[in-house]
C-alpha cells in the first residue's frame, strides 16, 4: 500500500492534535467493541480507540484479523448469534460493518446489512452493552427541491429505497429507533455522514470520475462533503459517550454546483431531466452500470445537514469543503466512469468525453453492444 498523500497526513496528524477533551484516564475508560474493524472506517476508528487514553480496551470484530494489534480480536460474521458473547464486557459497540458496494448484488446487500445490524443490536442487549452507535449517511433526509439548506438533524427522513444502498441505511435507522424499546436500557446514537470522502466508492463519489459533470437542467446542487478523518473523529466522540441522539457530521457550510466546477476544472454537461433519468434507468435496467436512477436525485437536489449537536459537544471538522473536493479529485485521477459506470483505460480512450454524452443519452454503443452480446447467448 502507498503512503498517505500529504492530506491525509496532515489530516491524520491534525485529528489526533484535536481529539475529543479529557485525556489522560488511562484504564478508567469505556470497553468500546468495533464491528467491521479490520478495514475502512472500521480499520481507522480501532486504531484511534485504541490509541486513545480515555478507552479502557478495545474489541475488534471482524470475518479477518486486522492490523491494529493492540485491539482484542475476534473473527466471525455480524450475522452469527455467537456475536453475544464476544461483546460480554464491552460498554459501547460501534457497528460497521456494513456492504455498500455498488458491484454488489443488492438483495445479498441488504440480507447482510439488515440481518447484521438486527443480531448486533440484539446482542448487544443480551451482553449488558449501554449504548450502540450506527453509522448510515446523510442521505436517509432525501434529495429533494424544495429542502430546507441546511437540514435540521430533526428533520423528517423522506428519502426513498431507490438510492444504492438507502434502502438498506433506513432499515437500519428504523431498527436503531425500535432497539430501546424492545430493549429497555440499550440506547442508539446515530450518525449520518455526508458526502463521505477518503477510500470510499460510492456513486457520488464516481461522479467526479467523469469527463463532464451532469446537471440536470433546472436543478440546483450543493455539494457537503465529509472527509473519512472527520467521521472517524465524530464517530469517537459518540463512543466517548460525549454526543448522542440522531446528529449528522460533514464539513461547515456546503458548495454550489459553480463552484465545484471552477474548483474541479471539469466543465459540466447539462441535461433535461427526463432524458437524463430516462437514460440513467435504461442503462441500469440492462445491467450497464451499477447506478439506479435514484441516485441522480443527490446530484440534482440539495441535502445539505446542519452539524449543531456535535458543534455544541465541542466537536469541529479538520476539513474544509473545498479540501476534501482536492482530496477526492487526486485520489479519483486516472479513472474513468461513464454513467456510474467505471471505464478501462481502452474504453475511456474510446469514449471520452463524446461518449459520456452518448451513453447519457441512452444511445450509445455500449448499449448496441449489450444487445449484441444478449443475441449471441
Amino acid at each position: 500500500m502507498s503512503s498517505p498523500d500529504p492530506q491525509v497526513r496532515a489530516a491524520r496528524n491534525r485529528s489526533t492534535q484535536t481529539s475529543a477533551p479529557g485525556r489522560g484516564s488511562a484504564g478508567r475508560g469505556p470497553v468500546v467493541a468495533v464491528t467491521g474493524a479490520a478495514t475502512g472506517v472500521g480499520e481507522l476508528l480501532t486504531r484511534r480507540l485504541a490509541g486513545s487514553d480515555e478507552v479502557k480496551q478495545v474489541i475488534a470484530i471482524d470475518e479477518r484479523r486486522g492490523e491494529v494489534a493492540e485491539a482484542q480480536w475476534h473473527i466471525l460474521d455480524v450475522r452469527d448469534p455467537a456475536i453475544a458473547e464476544k461483546l460480554r464486557g464491552a460498554d459501547v459497540v460501534v457497528h460497521l460493518a456494513l456492504d455498500l458496494d455498488l458491484e454488489t448484488d443488492s438483495a445479498a446487500r441488504t440480507a447482510y446489512n439488515v440481518r447484521g445490524t438486527q443480531t448486533v443490536l440484539t446482542a448487544a442487549a443480551a451482553a449488558g452493552v449501554h449504548r450502540v452507535v450506527l453509522c448510515t449517511s446523510a442521505m436517509v433526509y432525501g434529495a429533494l427541491p424544495e429542502n430546507d439548506i441546511p437540514l435540521s438533524e430533526d428533520a423528517e427522513l423522506r428519502a426513498t429505497a431507490e438510492a444504492t444502498g438507502v434502502g438498506d441505511l433506513l432499515e437500519i435507522e428504523r431498527l436503531g429507533r425500535r432497539a430501546p424499546r424492545a430493549h429497555p436500557g440499550l440506547n442508539v446514537t446515530v450518525v449520518r455522514p455526508a458526502v463521505l470522502v477518503g477510500g470510499t466508492d460510492t456513486a457520488l463519489t464516481r461522479y467526479f470520475e467523469s469527463p463532464r459533470l451532469l446537471v440536470v437542467a433546472g436543478s440546483r446542487p450543493t455539494w457537503q462533503f465529509c472527509h473519512v478523518e472527520d467521521l472517524v473523529s465524530a464517530l469517537e466522540y459518540a463512543a466517548l459517550e460525549k454526543v448522542d441522539g440522531e446528529l449528522a457530521v460533514g464539513c461547515d457550510g456546503w458548495l454550489e454546483q459553480e463552484e465545484v466546477e471552477e474548483l474541479s476544472g471539469i466543465r459540466r454537461m447539462e441535461l433535461p431531466s427526463a432524458v437524463a433519468l430516462g437514460a440513467a434507468a435504461r442503462l441500469h435496467r440492462i445491467g450497464l452500470t451499477p447506478s439506479p436512477a435514484g441516485d441522480l436525485a443527490y446530484t440534482m437536489h440539495p441535502w445539505v445537514v446542519s452539524v449543531s449537536r456535535l458543534h455544541d459537544a465541542g466537536w469541529r471538522p479538520q476539513w474544509t469543503n473545498e479540501e476534501v473536493l482536492a482530496a477526492l479529485l487526486e485520489e479519483v485521477e486516472g479513472r474513468h466512469t461513464v454513467a456510474g459506470r467505471r471505464l478501462g483505460r481502452k474504453d475511456a480512450t474510446a469514449a471520452g468525453a463524446a461518449g459520456a454524452t452518448v451513453a447519457l443519452l441512452g444511445t450509445a454503443a455500449l448499449v448496441r453492444r449489450a444487445r449484441k452480446a444478449r443475441r449471441r447467448l
